[in-house]
């Protein structure tokens, strides 16, 4: 019995110093210097593609302008116009590829997506909302967190029917040629508090986060599959469109302690985020769409519930590459290095990305990741920098 626990003890430390060897090949990449930066700031970068010709097309909602930049020249062309009209927008917001090298944009003032042509024309629209607006329809906001090279639309729905606290969410495929919509994923949400105040007919319900708790996170690959973080253990998956699920291992952590200055980072990240208004007149609901507006002194931080620590990965943390990888965000310390981890088609870590503290990846383009940096007068500033395939 002696010589059989000494040999699973000698099997267990064996598998931990294999472990230890594949967390020690990681391939780590620091990206020190942009190769390029654009030498005209933006007040907002929230969307970035790159076109078929290295170009890239940047929306800007808070400057209400939406161009055509060329990093390597500095010159920039100005599509369309502020407005509500044909090849007019107000707010523009996210940009995602369709085939063709065409564009589709998220225009939030409008409350409308629209195609963009490769030729920088404007075509079709369509509203953002869908669905019945009565009080007894269900209304779907539609607003795109990937496409893939089918044109079709992946969203994550909210805000139908009212107030809820729900603790899971689903993400919908909608083909934009047939209409069908059908629920691909669902991915957990973060932990939520709800307080209700006033009495009949003038109610007021107000609900807000727990900061930096734990959520899933996700994005689309071109081809089609699901790629999610899941919070719970760290790991992360691939959704195929055949239904098949591939997992890949729990990926150790040690996890941040929440700081004064992380706090204060999270609350400066909600200063430029999304607003969803809606109003319902006479039964019918009316949607507000909007970034901005997040000035004055902030929240309280205080009034806040703050965990002991940060989870593994930030929410909206993950995106995929052209080439098909899946980087997630990690979480770190206010003021450190950016860092991602890279994944492998069989959810496996292969490598890690290093990034300058305070940048943003806003995009991938052909062995290159756009970034962006915020000044000291909070003016934002596109870098690229290179990449290589982990």
């Amino acid at each position: 019995m002696t010589r059989n626990r000494i040999g699973v003890l000698l099997s267990i430390g064996a598998l931990g110093i294999a472990s230890a060897n594949l967390q020690a090949q990681v391939r780590e990449q620091q990206l020190e210097q942009p190769n390029a930066t654009f030498p005209e700031a933006f007040s907002l970068i929230q969307g970035v593609r790159e076109l078929a010709d290295g170009r890239v097309m940047v929306a800007d909602p808070l400057g209400q302008a939406l161009v055509v930049a060329d990093l390597g020249t500095g010159r920039a062309d100005t599509l369309g116009g502020v407005g509500q009209g044909p090849a007019e927008y107000r707010q523009p917001d996210g940009l995602f590829a369709l085939p063709g090298d065409s564009t589709l944009l998220v225009d939030l003032g409008n409350a409308r997506l629209t195609v963009v042509g490769p030729d920088g024309g404007f075509a079709e629209t369509m509203p953002i909302t869908q669905g019945e607006p009565g009080p007894g329809g269900n209304l779907l906001i539609i607003l795109p967190r990937g496409i893939d090279a089918e044109g079709r639309i992946y969203f994550q729905p909210f805000g139908a029917r009212g107030p809820q606290l729900p603790d899971s969410a689903e993400i919908v495929r909608w083909d934009r040629a047939s209409g069908a919509m059908d629920t691909v994923a669902k991915v957990a949400l973060p932990k939520m508090k709800s307080a209700t105040s006033g009495g009949a007919g003038n109610r007021s319900v107000m609900i807000r986060p727990i900061p930096l708790s734990p959520e899933d996170a996700w994005a689309v690959a071109p081809d089609g599959r699901i790629a999610t973080a899941r919070a719970i253990d760290y790991h992360v998956e691939w959704a195929h469109p055949t239904g098949k699920v591939v997992k890949g291992p729990a990926i150790e952590y040690k996890p941040v302690k929440i700081r004064q200055a992380d706090k204060e980072e999270w609350a400066e990240g909600l200063s430029n985020g999304l607003r969803v208004g809606m109003m319902i007149d006479n039964g019918e609901r009316r949607i507000s769409l909007g970034r901005g507006g997040g000035g004055g002194d902030g929240p309280d931080l205080d009034s806040f519930e703050w965990p002991d620590a940060k989870p593994a990965f930030a929410s909206n943390g993950v995106r995929v590459t052209p080439e098909g990888d899946m980087w997630v965000q990690r979480h770190v310390t206010a003021g450190t290095p950016v860092q991602f981890d890279v994944f492998d088609g069989a959810g496996n870590l292969k490598g890690r990305v290093l990034l300058p503290a305070g940048r943003e990846i806003v995009g991938f383009g052909s062995g290159v990741v756009y970034a962006v940096r915020t000044d000291d007068l909070g003016l934002q500033w596109l870098e690229r920098y290179t990449r290589s395939s982990t």
